[in-house]
């Protein structure tokens, strides 16, 4: 049979895709290789949400084409957001594609592999994005200890700046029994940790179940054994609502961890965002966030350089993040995307003022992390293992980090194993990351 290697760009939702396409790869006899000179069949998963994004795309596309004249490689298959928004322009433009495959068609992979194998190209698939969310089969493309649980697909937000409802489509829930079906699987794999993601997790559940029910699917899964951790990604601020506060606060399991997406602070910014927030109502969130939970660790994403954003737009930005502290901050320059309301605004940013803008802000958050990091010292936290690194160190994740995008716990030890759950003493802060011992607590 033929080999096939899969690369996988952007987001975890994306990962998720490319995970259950190469289970159905590896039921239908295709063996999945590491080394794409050794792939007969090379499928790019792509993601087209910004920029930098697409240039990553291109970029790897073109380098895994080259597997045609040096390796065994016969047809290039690209999949994923990219290939949903920009279809006809890459087949035009990039004759080393062979097939196209769109967010809605992944379920068709092998039949799209087979076609190219038989010397068939120039496949463009593209299905409508109504397609409702169930329990499939997934190879894992993470270490085993933990996994990325998608619990709805689309968006109706309809931010001002994002293209992602016309490349994922509506908001569309997964149902909590194929969920509950899909953890208990994880949980018979040796997963300890359930990341759960969507567009917007917080809206689970309206569109088939006419009310929001992310708290009682949250409940549904701490009653899995095996499952230690449960992580909630992408919560909008505007539905966070008193009950899923309560929910994550009196579990034993839900990590008192709070990923919202705020984007700016401004309100005049945030109502050009088309966001459903104000200020006032961000505020009131975190300050509601932590005094119900004292030890909740916020992360959020911010975006400099909207259009209209002012020097006095950007202070207000600058302000609020040095006086709230928020411990875990992306911070992005905007990204004009064709197909979205802002991309026709006319007060677009000069890309020296955002490039500027970010640095400042940057800078700002370096420092915050350092003192929020220096408070830690001496404390004693959960970490999960999660590896070592080329030093023969391990290093592993405390609540309040999320793999891949936060920090890192370096642990001193000699006889540690991926997935282990330890409690380690912080004993040294860096910008970024902890570092400590395994804490044995005394028998008296």
């Amino acid at each position: 049979m033929f080999n096939v290697g899969f690369i996988s760009l952007g987001c975890d939702k994306n990962r998720v895709d490319a995970e259950i396409m190469l289970s159905i790869l590896s039921k239908n006899g295709y063996t999945i290789v590491n080394d794409e000179k050794k792939a007969d069949v090379i499928i790019v998963n792509t993601c087209g949400f910004i920029e930098s994004a697409k240039m990553e795309s291109i970029e790897t596309i073109l380098e895994m084409a080259k597997n045609k004249e040096e390796g065994q490689c016969k047809s290039i298959i690209v999949t994923g957001c990219m290939a949903q928004r920009y279809r006809e322009e890459l087949l035009q433009e990039m004759p080393e594609i062979d097939a196209i495959l769109g967010v809605g068609s992944y379920r068709d992979i092998c039949d799209i592999v087979d076609k190219t194998l038989k010397g068939i190209n120039g496949i463009v698939k593209v299905d409508p994005l109504d397609f409702r969310l169930e329990m499939e089969d997934r190879i894992l493309t993470t270490p085993s200890h933990y996994a990325y649980v998608k619990i709805a697909e689309g968006c109706n937000n309809n931010c001002s700046y994002c293209i992602i409802p016309k490349l994922r489509g509506r908001f569309r829930s997964k149902r909590i029994e194929d969920i509950i079906t899909e953890v208990e699987q994880l949980a018979q794999k040796n997963v300890k940790e359930v990341i759960l993601v969507a567009q917007d997790t917080t809206m689970y559940g309206v569109d088939i179940y006419g009310k929001k029910e992310l708290p009682k699917l949250l409940n549904e899964i701490e009653k899995i054994e095996g499952i230690e951790w449960i992580r909630l990604m992408y919560a909008y601020p505007e539905e966070i609502t008193d009950e899923l506060i309560e929910t994550i606060r009196d579990s034993k399991k839900v990590l008192h961890y709070f990923d919202i997406p705020i984007q700016h602070i401004s309100d005049k910014i945030l109502r050009k965002m088309n966001r459903r927030t104000t200020k006032g109502q961000i505020i009131e969130l975190i300050d509601k966030i932590r005094k119900q939970i004292d030890d909740a660790v916020i992360r959020t994403s911010i975006i400099v350089g909207f259009p209209g954003e002012t020097d006095d737009d950007f202070d207000e930005l600058k302000e609020f993040l040095y006086e709230y502290k928020l411990e875990r901050v992306g911070i992005f320059t905007y990204s004009p995307e064709e197909g979205t309301a802002a991309f026709e605004m006319s007060d677009q940013i000069d890309v020296e003022i955002k490039e500027k803008r970010k640095d400042i802000l940057m800078r700002q958050q370096s420092y915050i992390s350092a003192q929020n990091n220096q408070n830690l010292l001496g404390k004693i936290f959960d970490v999960i293992i999660d590896g070592k690194n080329n030093k023969g160190q391990y290093f592993g994740r405390t609540y309040g980090d999320a793999p891949e995008i936060d920090q890192n716990v370096f642990v001193n030890s000699n006889n540690l194993n991926k997935g282990d759950i330890v409690k380690v003493k912080i004993n040294k802060t860096y910008t970024y990351d902890l570092a400590g011992d395994v804490y044995y607590e005394s028998s008296k």
